[in-house]
This record gives C-alpha cells, sequence and structure tokens, in this order.
C-alpha cells in the first residue's frame, strides 16, 4: 500500500492546495452568508462528497480523460459555472424570503438538508480545481511498484477530503457567524442574502472565464 512518506508529501501538498480559497471555499461562504450555518454545514459536507466522487473517477480512469480531453474539460467547468450562477440568482431572488424570526427558529426540513447536499455535490464534482488536483498530481504519488493503484489512490484520496471537510466548514461558520449580526435587522439580513448570491454569480463568471484554454 501507500508508505508514509509517500502519504506525508501528498498530505503536505493537499494542505498547501486547500489552504488557497478556491471554488469550493467561495461557494460554502456563499451559501453561508445567503442560507446561515445549517446551509453552510451541509454544503461542505456535500462538496467534499462530490470532491471523493472525483477520487473515484480517477482511480478507475475517468479523470485522465477528463483532464487529457480540452472539450471535456471546458464542458465540465462550463457545467460547473453555471450552476454557480443559477444557484446565486436563486439565492439572490430570495433574499427578502429570511425573516428575523426564521433565526431563531428550529432549523429546515430534511429536504432542504437533502438538496443542499446535493448541490454541494454538484459544485464539488464539477470543480476545476478539484478536477486537475486528483487528475493530475493524485497518480504521481502511489507505488507502482506496490500495485493495487486504485486502492491507494483512493486512500490518499481520503487525506485531502478530510481536509477539505475540516476548512471548508470551519469557513462556513465564521460566514455565518457574521451574518448573526446581521440577522438584528431584516433589511441587514436581507443586504446579506444578496451579497451571498452575488457572491455565488461572481463565482461562477470567474470559474467559466478563467482557467485552461488549450
Amino acid at each position: 500500500m501507500v508508505s508514509t512518506d509517500r502519504f506525508l508529501a501528498f498530505a503536505a501538498m493537499s494542505l498547501l492546495v486547500i489552504v488557497i480559497p478556491g471554488p469550493s471555499v467561495l461557494f460554502v461562504i456563499g451559501r453561508a452568508l445567503a442560507h446561515g450555518r445549517r446551509t453552510a454545514v451541509a454544503t461542505a459536507l456535500g462538496n467534499v462528497f462530490g470532491s471523493y466522487v472525483l477520487v473515484v473517477a480517477v482511480a478507475l480512469g475517468v479523470g485522465a480523460l477528463v483532464e487529457r480531453s480540452a472539450a471535456v474539460f471546458m464542458a465540465v467547468k462550463l457545467a460547473g459555472a453555471a450552476y454557480l450562477v443559477f444557484l446565486g440568482v436563486q439565492a439572490f431572488r430570495h433574499r427578502r424570503d429570511m425573516k428575523v424570526a426564521d433565526m431563531a427558529a428550529p432549523a429546515g426540513a430534511a429536504r432542504g438538508d437533502v438538496r443542499t447536499v446535493v448541490d454541494g455535490i454538484l459544485v464539488g464534482l464539477t470543480n476545476p480545481k478539484g478536477i486537475v488536483f486528483f487528475a493530475a498530481v493524485l497518480p504521481q504519488f502511489v507505488d507502482h511498484s506496490a500495485g493495487g493503484l486504485p486502492a491507494q489512490m483512493l486512500l490518499l484520496g481520503l487525506v485531502p477530503i478530510s481536509i477539505g471537510l475540516v476548512t471548508d466548514t470551519l469557513w462556513g461558520l465564521g460566514a455565518a457567524a457574521a451574518r448573526g449580526w446581521f440577522a438584528r435587522s431584516e433589511r441587514r439580513l436581507s443586504l446579506v442574502g444578496g451579497a451571498g448570491g452575488f457572491a455565488m454569480i461572481g463565482l461562477g463568471v470567474t470559474v467559466a472565464a478563467t482557467g485552461r484554454a488549450d
């Protein structure tokens, strides 16, 4: 299986990549500002689950196809960008729906949580940063002489997933805490909800306009 040296080296590489805020972090922050702490945590959970699906895809060889094909990569990237814009528009449209009284009410229904997790999964799946990292970096840390390459990749993939879950959750909780101050006024709450929506729209546009173009 994976040697300790390779495991620690990949963990260090993962940490360096993850601490630089990317689409996942900004998405969680936007959702936290628009909808609060519960949504932020559910989004972070869905996001890392979607990212691990990318790990599975790379382990099975699908990730290499996405990385090598500019057309496939572009399609995935644009799909993710479009979904981010859609979620941002929805958050902006419903910014006035959240009332101060709602902040003290019990959390939303399970169905809402499931939808939130699914949103996070879709964004995690189409995150260009995640696609490039798992397709181009992850395979470099497996030990070909030890065999069982898919199993090694699946094990190594748990490292950035675990780090991402912790950091994304902390980012979301921090943003949600700041949102709590705005919740003292319905007007301020509406403004921060709109800001979260605009943040997600801007993120979607940025994802679509940047990155690999070959």
